[in-house]
């Protein structure tokens, strides 16, 4: 009965399927507030003011999705979690993981994204996870334990990511940084206003301060 509802709800003209997603799934959703075609249900989805999630989107099994103002996921994205308070053996040797996706106000995921949220994945303001087909993945196998685990990943304020990068479970991209295209960071930097590039990514070269996309006061980039 549950999925049904939910294939109805997707195929709604938006006015009435905001107004399903508030009753009967109660979601925290602003008036200003889109989704498009896209099958969106954590436990909980919270959407500021004039946020938004495209078309041919995909989240499920997340604890929460939480979009500040005047952010947006683009389309044809795969974000997926692992929720807590579940009768899996999986991660009982992590009490304080939590399936999050935090996007912060005027952020943006563009399109063809796959975004792994079993451990908390948190973005900051004004950033851009860019191009297409880019990885954050939060959860792998520990080999020396032999069991599954996960650790958050945190982009900070006015970051940008480029094209087909991966980023792994424990690692951070520090405010007013860019990951080049095609780089994998697997753990945290604590410079800002760097490029972090490579496989594995590390600091190439130190970016003015003055560069008109850290100084941004509204997120989209003409």
């Amino acid at each position: 009965m549950m999925f049904l509802l939910k294939i109805i709800t997707v195929l709604l003209p938006w006015s009435l399927k905001r107004l399903m997603l508030v009753r009967f799934f109660r979601y925290e959703i602003h008036p200003s507030a889109r989704i498009g075609l896209s099958w969106i249900y954590p436990k909980k989805l919270v959407m500021d003011k004039n946020s938004k999630i495209g078309h041919f989107n995909v989240a499920l099994h997340l604890d929460l999705i939480f979009i500040e103002k005047y952010s947006s996921i683009a389309r044809g994205n795969w974000i997926t979690g692992f929720p807590t308070n579940t009768n899996s053996k999986h991660f009982l040797h992590q009490e304080d993981r939590k399936s999050n996706l935090i996007i912060g106000q005027h952020s943006a995921i563009t399109k063809n994204h796959h975004i792994d949220c079993t451990n908390e994945i948190k973005i900051g303001r004004f950033v851009t996870i860019a191009g297409y087909s880019s990885q954050l993945l939060t959860h792998s196998i520990n080999l020396e334990l032999n069991i599954q685990d996960s650790h958050p990943i945190t982009i900070g304020d006015y970051c940008f990511v480029g094209t087909a990068s991966t980023i792994l479970g424990g690692a951070s991209l520090p405010a007013y940084s860019v990951l080049g295209a095609n780089s994998l960071l697997n753990k945290s930097f604590t410079n800002t206003y760097r490029l972090y590039g490579g496989n594995p990514a590390k600091e190439i070269k130190e970016l003015s301060k003055e560069f008109k996309y850290f100084n941004r006061e509204v997120g989209f980039v003409y």
